[in-house]
């Protein structure tokens, strides 16, 4: 047997459509942000301030409210848009939401008294939205007929 090779077997491995890692990408970003939201709960008042009514020490209202939810909405819709999305639409706006998160995330990471888990998180955050930003815009072309087909 010396010299001879020993016949292997490679593990399957298929080729992932664009959409489906975008996706995966605002999911992945979605848990995140959730995980950094339940973290700061266990944070030395944060519980009480909520009970006060009040988020990032300014009095909650519904506006703020609503202002939170679209801003948080957004990443939640992609998940399924960039599914579903026709191609260019999708890529610009991958691009577009992936730069404007990664700088969110950016600036929030260093605002005074930020904790470490949140500037972790941050980073993770901005890696996958800059991941989104890399594979929207080297989304893969294909070549298409005099008819534009």
């Amino acid at each position: 047997m010396n010299g001879m090779k020993k016949a292997g077997r490679a593990l399957d491995d298929i080729k992932i459509h664009v959409r489906i890692k975008l996706s995966a990408l605002w999911a992945a970003v979605m848990f995140c942000y959730i995980y950094g939201d339940i973290f700061r709960l266990f944070q030395h008042g944060e519980l009480q301030t909520m009970l006060d009514g009040k988020m990032w020490g300014t009095p909650v209202t519904q506006g703020l409210l609503v202002g939170t939810s679209m801003f948080i909405a957004i990443p939640s819709i992609m998940v399924f848009l960039s599914l579903v999305l026709k191609s260019g639409l999708n890529r610009w706006a991958n691009i577009l939401f992936g730069v404007f998160y990664t700088g969110v995330m950016l600036y929030t990471m260093t605002l005074p008294g930020t904790w470490a888990y949140y500037i972790f998180l941050g980073f993770i955050e901005s890696a996958l939205t800059v991941l989104i930003i890399w594979y929207a815009w080297t989304w893969p072309r294909r070549a298409t007929g005099d008819d534009g087909t």
